[in-house]
């Protein structure tokens, strides 16, 4: 399925916790991967505390010696750099991983707080926006280490639109391959999480408002045991859980909870202020959580 990784990389330690990623998926699936780097316009001397780096030849030898200790030897790792000064980093991305075909981007997010991550978006959720590929966002560490990476363990969010269940592909390839367990997940909300509309009618009729969330449950849990039946019919191990709360909230808990390596979820790709409007799942998801998300761009069928 990934048979062509692109690892966007700016020269700071921050953006490196995406090769444990990168290296564990290039071995499971023998994939090729692309260290790719984008000369910047006008930018500052330092990028997350790190030297930024300007040149084509200082960016060269910096991607070539990545590849030598990143990646094991029988892993093909090939580097580039984009050398046109460029003022969009993730345009230059999506543009290069087009070109080149390749069908995986796994990159770092660099939040910088919650409230400005949701406003104006990272690099990374900004590539999801302009493209059609699936993008793996990994999290820094608090400790300034590489964190360690396996795929033993997926989380799959659904929420019942048949949609959403474009990620289901995804993850069975990837459970089949690294063989993990996935853990289905659904959100329901309790009668404090509602919002808009719903919040309005459930003050007005708050007895139905709380049946209907109790069918809601009903046939949440209904719709996830077709969903692991089918599953496990298929030689998968999985297991279902409704939960009641913020699909957000619920989503980052659940992944603690059940030690989940991997969060995978379709999405529309909405970012910066058009995510905030329209209450994107996803874009909170990448915002508050550290475990490592799979976004995979929703196809219109």
């Amino acid at each position: 399925m990934f048979k062509h990784i692109l690892v966007p990389l700016d020269g700071s330690r921050m953006a490196e916790v995406a090769l444990p990623v990168a290296s564990l998926l290039s071995r499971k699936f023998n994939a090729i991967v692309t260290l790719f780097h984008v000369i910047e316009r006008n930018v500052p001397h330092e990028v997350h505390g790190q030297p930024h780096l300007k040149k084509t030849e200082e960016a060269t030898a910096y991607l070539r010696d990545i590849a030598r200790r990143a990646f094991p030897d029988d892993v093909r790792v090939d580097f580039h750099v984009h050398t046109t000064e460029a003022d969009n980093v993730a345009e230059s991305i999506v543009d290069h991983a087009t070109e080149l075909d390749h069908d995986l981007i796994v990159m770092c997010s660099h939040g910088r707080g919650q409230a400005l991550h949701l406003f104006l978006g990272s690099i990374a959720q900004k590539v999801i926006s302009k493209g059609s590929l699936p993008v793996l966002i990994t999290h820094p560490g608090t400790d300034g280490y590489l964190p360690d990476f396996s795929c033993k363990a997926l989380l799959l969010p659904l929420d019942g639109e048949p949609d959403h269940e474009q990620s289901l592909p995804a993850s069975k390839e990837l459970a089949r391959t690294c063989g993990a367990i996935i853990h289905l997940v659904m959100a329901v909300p309790s009668f404090g999480d509602l919002t808009g509309e719903s919040t309005v009618t459930s003050r007005l009729l708050p007895g139905t408002t709380s049946k209907l969330l109790e069918m809601s449950v009903q046939n949440a849990e209904e719709y996830l045991q077709a969903q692991v039946d089918a599953l496990r019919n298929q030689g998968f191990e999985a297991s279902t859980h409704v939960l009641r709360g913020d699909p957000a909230t619920v989503i980052d808990e659940s992944a603690h909870a059940f030690q989940a390596d991997l969060i995978v979820m379709a999405t529309h790709g909405k970012s910066g202020m058009e995510a905030f409007w329209a209450g994107s799942v996803a874009n909170k998801v990448c915002s508050r959580s550290k475990v490592p998300l799979l976004l995979i761009p929703l196809v219109n069928r």
